[in-house]
């Protein structure tokens, strides 16, 4: 048998465990999303659809039951390096969507005016592209119309942007960027549009069957003597590439995958969207988590000296929140030294008591006997406890029968 294994701090595995992870993924954002309010299988989809947007760093398998708060999701965060967390909030009126940077805020809060789920998205387009590798990057951010003024517009665009993994031009592997997020806003209705993108490379300049040929389909030649013939054949260039825009044609800077892009050579880039759709409005901008001073509020505009009224009053409920947490930890540090000294006076009455119990017992057994007790006789037992005394070595096995020789046996038998 190999010797037993020696336990390791839950500590010291935990760090063990984060310095094994490559620094790529350490730095990387990661998110929850989550879901809370009324219950609606529509906004569990829109959740999952969601966590398929911030692939793949994000928890997608993440289980939430109704007695989970936001402080549990908050103190798993640093674990798993989270530092963004989305959250759908149904409620009987309205669906708003809040944006957490974690640990310390600020909080934005969107009111969600539309949504449409990815199966609705992919099923009403007439080209479905849908690829579970492209999922395994990270997409690209696309920020649209957000130099407007206000500080709000600022913070919005950064919040978004730090949502996602930052790309490096310089050294970006462009076969990576399968997917894109765009982000849109509108200043007239103050409304931010998102949708989300699977990015395609073409070939450009090749026929429709050399596109076939090239990229692995099997043509069918069944109307064809030679495959020259299936090439040459009239019809082979569809509506859709007679009218592409030009301006989707790129030169690559290197060389993909997919069969046809090379490096230095034209192709174009076509957007397929998978969904989901939202169409929100930033109503709240707040300093800490969900608490805190309220930096933007897009119905209720304050005047500085309201403004300076509600810092005072945080600043006193959090001076107030500090004292009683201070006071709480005195009780206890209290009652836990008073309990110990409870302890030791029960402990010493419990001694002076048998004490007294042995004396008063020597003291009959001198008067009725005449003489002076053994010291051992009335001696107190310290040991209290109930456990049963341990049997002596002779009585462990009573109950096992005694082995006998062949000799003893034959004489027994005999008898």
């Amino acid at each position: 048998m190999g010797g037993a294994k020696k336990k390791v701090h839950p500590k010291t595995r935990t760090a063990a465990f984060k310095a094994s992870e490559p620094s790529e993924i350490v730095e990387a954002p990661h998110s929850f999303i989550i879901h809370r309010g009324l219950s609606c299988p529509y906004i569990t989809d829109l959740t999952m659809d969601f966590r398929r947007i911030m692939e793949p760093f994000t928890a997608t398998n993440l289980r939430e039951k109704k007695i989970n708060r936001i402080k549990d999701f908050v103190s798993l965060s640093s674990f798993f390096h989270v530092s963004h967390m989305g959250i759908f909030n149904k409620a009987s009126t309205q669906l708003s969507f809040k944006v957490l940077r974690l640990p310390r805020g600020p909080s934005l809060t969107f009111k969600v005016h539309q949504f449409t789920l990815a199966r609705d998205v992919i099923s009403c387009s007439k080209k479905q592209m849908f690829d579970v590798d492209h999922f395994k990057h990270p997409p690209l951010v696309i920020m649209n119309n957000f130099s407007g003024e206000g500080k709000h517009l600022k913070l919005m665009a950064t919040t978004f942007q730090n949502m996602f993994p930052s790309i490096n031009l310089a050294q970006v592997n462009i076969d990576t960027i399968r997917r894109c997020v765009l982000f849109s806003y509108n200043p007239e209705a103050k409304l931010v549009e998102m949708r989300h993108y699977s990015v395609q490379v073409v070939p450009v300049g090749l026929k429709r069957a050399v596109q076939k040929i090239v990229s692995g389909t099997v043509p069918n030649l069944n109307k064809c003597d030679e495959v020259v013939d299936f090439v040459t054949r009239d019809g082979n260039v569809s509506e859709a590439e007679l009218d592409e825009d030009e301006q989707s044609h790129v030169v690559l800077s290197q060389t993909l995958k997919s069969k046809g892009n090379l490096e230095n050579h034209r192709s174009s880039v076509k957007l397929h969207e998978i969904g989901p759709r939202l169409t929100m409005q930033l109503m709240k901008i707040e300093e800490g988590l969900l608490t805190g001073e309220v930096l933007y509020h897009d119905h209720v505009i304050k005047t500085e000296d309201e403004k300076e009224t509600l810092r005072k009053l945080i600043e006193k409920k959090r001076k107030l929140k500090e004292q009683r947490k201070k006071q709480q930890s005195e009780n206890r540090e209290r009652n836990l030294k008073l309990k110990k000294e409870q302890n030791k006076e029960a402990k010493r009455n419990h001694d002076a008591e048998n004490a007294s119990d042995a004396d008063d017992d020597a003291q009959y057994y001198k008067d009725e006997v005449g003489e002076e007790p053994d010291e051992e006789l009335f001696k107190p037992d310290n040991n209290s406890s109930r456990k049963r005394p341990k049997l002596p070595s002779g009585m462990k096995y009573k109950n096992k029968k005694a082995k006998m020789d062949n000799k003893t046996s034959k004489k027994f038998k005999e008898k």
